[in-house]
């Protein structure tokens, strides 16, 4: 590598001037977070590539066949619960990737983060389509699993750190805005997917090999896009005309100080911030699987208005049900994207431990109340209530980066918060175990499975209380954890910080590129297909209220 490619992926290089328009960065954390987003959205694959082999039908694999063996045979199908693993590996390899390799983000900056990133999403992706060619699964789980999960973690904390500084007066809303687009990522991706297999396939192929090659090409060009557009700010930065109000500067938490990230291990505020987002997530993210078959089980033929039981309805009435829950499910994704950024963007005004508190407090009610729902049958209170749970469930992933940058400051809030998606890790294995154990246990005690879910939400509602009690015991971070200001001028030095610079070479005048028509024409980028995914969702959730 030659010395220029260094230097222009440098966090010196990207230091905004005095004239660079803030509201650039944004759509930059978009661009990643829209690609990387499709994470969410991977099980359009698992119907079309459990028939890899067989096309019209799966071909089997013996009994003699277990998954060690499904990882290279080549004569069968694999089961869907087998691909399924590419999804937990996704979100293992994310909080795990995150939490490593948080504070090199730090110190070499967002751009060479994000670059990285790329790399290892998309090109994940290209050796996953290599994996499906050959039919073996386990290059499928170490390129998208595994490479693919690290670029999801790389890319998901890179702008966080770099947002928190650009909005000083709104963190919460600027951390809602991208990760947001995590959530939107499967809005887009799915559909798009979808009509590229529906495009590729053929007579011998199912056509999910080139699908993987074009949105790998596809997502390679917006997240580099997005890389190249990122700039951090000046270390003396801060908006024009905006100084801290009173009360943020006397209220106790939120710190004008900084925590390193190699001490947050020790801090009981972190392990209490942890269950607080472990608990949120385990309780959301188990019900998003389980949607669609919840929501039929539950009403059986009166989601099309018959007076039936789930197990009397015919195959055609069963095809309709699914039509509407399909809808219930689209709904769903909608919540929890405006979720994001609503609730994010409100705890400005109402602080974090209030907006936690009010996650808790109403989605503990709400899961208690679904079953006299059910119980009587009211349709819109059910549904209802679940949309109003996973706008909360996003919620909680957008408001943690400025729980965090108001607890242990701005300076490692990027490499804190990496160590922090351990918890959703976490998270991402205990919710369905929860959620999809329970189901198959009530089953094996001929509970009818219009009640199967009761004993589930009175568990997801006591979970909800433990995080309620973690945000009760949050305090102030104590003084002893805060670094010094020798501590904290060496970390500057070690992330390459600097104040406004008149017109050097590192800034190459990156205020030209601030005008009006680069601000509008960055959003338009990510708006377009964020509205396309919204306009194909919608078209689906008009299934659940025809």
């Amino acid at each position: 590598m030659t010395n220029a490619s260094p230097v222009f992926l440098s966090k010196e290089r990207i230091i905004a001037g005095p004239g660079f328009n803030r509201w650039l960065a944004p759509p930059a954390a978009l661009a990643i977070h829209l690609c990387i987003g499709m994470a969410y959205g991977f099980s359009v694959f698992w119907l079309p590539l459990s028939k890899a082999i067989g096309i019209k039908a799966a071909v089997e694999c013996g009994s003699e066949i277990g998954f060690l063996q499904e990882l290279t045979v080549t004569h069968c199908d694999w089961k869907i619960s087998t691909l399924g693993w590419m999804y937990t590996l996704f979100f293992v390899f994310l909080g795990s990737s995150a939490a490593l390799w948080g504070g090199w983000l730090e110190h070499v900056g967002p751009r060479k983060a994000a670059v990285v990133s790329a790399f290892c999403w998309c090109g994940g992706m290209l050796f996953s389509a290599m994996g499906i060619y050959y039919h073996q699964f386990w290059m499928m789980l170490l390129g998208s699993g595994v490479i693919g999960g690290i670029g999801l973690g790389l890319g998901y904390i890179s702008p966080v750190s770099t947002l928190i500084k650009w909005f000083p007066d709104r963190r919460g809303m600027a951390t809602g805005m991208a990760i947001m687009g995590f959530g939107g990522g499967a809005m887009i991706g799915s559909p798009l997917a979808a009509e590229l297999i529906k495009h590729f396939a053929t007579e011998s192929d199912v056509g999910v090999m080139p699908t993987f090659i074009v949105m790998a090409s596809v997502y390679c060009v917006f997240m580099m896009a997005g890389a190249l557009g990122y700039r951090v700010p000046a270390s003396d930065w801060k908006p024009d005309n905006w100084q801290p109000s009173e009360s943020t500067k006397t209220n106790k938490m939120i710190t004008q100080r900084h925590v390193h990230v190699k001490n947050v291990f020790k801090i009981k505020q972190f392990w209490l911030l942890w269950g607080v987002l472990c608990m949120n997530v385990s309780a959301g993210i188990g019900i998003i699987g389980m949607s669609s078959p919840m929501l039929q089980e539950v009403f059986g033929g009166r989601l099309i208005g018959i007076s039936k039981l789930y197990a009397d309805l015919d195959k055609d009435q069963l095809a309709a049900i699914a039509a509407v829950a399909a809808g219930f499910t689209a709904l769903l994704s909608l919540f929890n994207i405006g979720g994001r950024f609503f609730w994010a963007s409100l705890s400005d005004k109402l602080g974090r431990k209030t907006t936690y508190l009010v996650f808790f407090l109403l989605g503990s009610l709400l899961y208690l109340s679904i079953p006299e729902s059910a119980k009587t049958g009211n349709i819109l209170l059910f549904v209802g209530a679940f949309c109003i749970i996973l706008s909360m469930y996003g919620g909680g992933f957008s408001t943690v980066p400025a729980y965090l940058a108001d607890l242990f400051g701005t300076q490692m809030v990027g490499a804190i918060h990496g160590r922090l998606l351990t918890a959703w890790a976490t998270a991402g294995i205990l919710g369905p175990v929860i959620v999809n154990y329970m189901r198959e246990y009530q089953l094996s005690l001929s509970i009818p499975r219009e009640q199967v879910y009761n004993q589930t939400m009175l568990i997801l509602a006591g979970m909800l209380m433990v995080g309620l009690l973690c945000n009760l015991l949050i305090r102030p971070v104590a003084d002893k954890w805060f670094m010094t200001e020798s501590e904290l001028t060496e970390e500057k030095r070690l992330a390459h910080e600097t104040v406004h610079l008149s017109n050097t070479e590192n800034q190459i005048s990156v205020e030209k590129s601030s005008g009006i028509i680069w601000v509008l024409s960055a959003w338009l980028a990510v708006l377009l297909p964020l509205g396309w995914g919204v306009y194909k969702t919608l078209l689906n959730v008009s299934k659940f209220f025809s």
